[in-house]
């Protein structure tokens, strides 16, 4: 067993403090990844609190994790040492059933492995990146660019994909008026994502403070929630609304905000389970299809030809055409903790979560609002 440092949580709501535990021996299709980066996501609070019911402690959260691949197994072909290497959300799936052979993991009949506060086949809990190294299955790791930035990559690999992954689904481009709602980590990629596929974008947020970040990163428009008449100005104007607000809201406001057939797409994810929409045909999954594939997609071509990380993304969607964000503010706007640190990145990360959820949506009766998704309202990572 490989003797390994991180910071976890011990009990639901407990304070992350140094804790030391062992990764398995790397197997003949595993690497081992040296870590130098790992995002915070908002799910990492919600997880360490037990806010969504079945956390497994104690846990060292991280999902977003980049560094360096220190050692192969015996059968790998894709890796050697000394390779930028990332992992995701999850690391393991039965790799048998439909889903999975279809590339579609996150969908195993059996359950996909979460990267922590998940059981392996051994019963051990997987422990995720606030810690120096990890084993992984190479089917389940990422090639990350040498010449793309490791903080910039690593929130990629969560909210990079989830804002991505919906907008091609759902076919999102040219000529479609889309509304982001909450301009955090998940908002801030959609936008610019959104933008480089010819999108139509407006923010709609209840912070008047946002408007001048909405349009550093491309939004065409800008509207605050909580004044009188927005959501009458904007009934049946959107085509699409990418919603990644994680507090509990009323969506048949904003389902009244679509067109006939338009879509609403739910990336968020708040503590109690959402009510049924109303009104239209297709309320739209966060439509995480081909997770994998489509996470390194986006991150090989982002690296090709942007050696700080600051111009930008290549990516197919729909495998038609090439989207570039090249000559655009980096993808992802990050601030950088030590991994020391990370329980003040929390804290820090909570007070704006809470602050934000105190403001409401004002359409004759008061709805919650959008929570921020990290420091100052944007990915935060913590360094190692």
């Amino acid at each position: 067993m490989l003797q390994t440092k991180g910071y976890a949580a011990m009990t639901a709501k407990a304070a992350l403090t140094s804790f030391s535990f062992e990764r398995r021996e790397v197997g003949r299709h595993d690497i081992l990844i040296t870590i130098t980066h790992c995002g915070i996501c908002h799910s990492d609070i919600h997880q360490t609190r037990d806010e969504w019911g079945g956390s497994i402690f104690p846990m060292v959260p991280g999902h977003e994790i980049v560094g360096t691949v220190a050692r192969v197994g015996a059968e790998v072909k894709t890796f050697k040492p000394g390779d930028r290497a990332g992992v995701g959300c999850f690391v393991d799936s039965c790799r048998t059933c439909d889903a999975c052979k279809e590339g579609l993991e996150q969908y195993c009949d059996k359950g996909m492995l979460l990267t922590y506060s998940g059981r392996d086949e051994d019963g051990r809990i997987t422990q995720g990146g606030y810690s120096t190294q990890i084993v992984v299955d190479t089917q389940y790791a990422l090639r990350i660019p040498q010449a793309l930035s490791a903080a910039g990559a690593a929130p990629l690999l969560c909210a990079g994909i989830t804002t991505y992954s919906p907008l091609r689904h759902w076919g999102v481009g040219k000529y479609h008026r889309l509304a982001v709602v909450g301009l955090g980590g998940l908002g801030h990629m959609a936008v610019k994502i959104a933008r480089a596929l010819g999108t139509e974008v407006t923010v709609l947020s209840t912070s008047e403070k946002k408007r001048q970040d909405a349009g550093r990163l491309g939004a065409n428009h800008f509207e605050i929630t909580s004044q009188p008449g927005t959501f009458t100005k904007l009934q049946r104007h959107f085509d699409f609304i990418i919603d990644t607000v994680s507090a509990p809201h009323d969506y048949n406001a904003l389902v009244n905000l679509l067109k006939t057939d338009g879509t609403l797409i739910l990336v968020g994810a708040p503590e109690k389970p959402a009510p049924l929409v109303r009104h239209r045909r297709h309320p739209g999954n966060p439509g995480n299809a081909r997770l994998l594939r489509r996470t390194q997609d986006r991150v090989r071509r982002r690296g090709d030809s942007d050696p700080a990380g600051e111009r930008g993304l290549r990516a197919r969607p729909q495998g038609r055409r090439a989207v570039s964000l090249r000559d655009r503010p980096g993808l992802a706007a990050i601030a950088t903790w030590q991994l020391k640190a990370a329980e003040a990145a929390f804290d820090e990360l909570r007070g704006e979560f809470l602050a934000a959820a105190e403001s409401f949506f004002k359409i004759g009766r008061r709805h919650r609002a959008h929570p921020m998704r990290g420091v100052r309202g944007w990915k935060t990572e913590a360094e190692v």
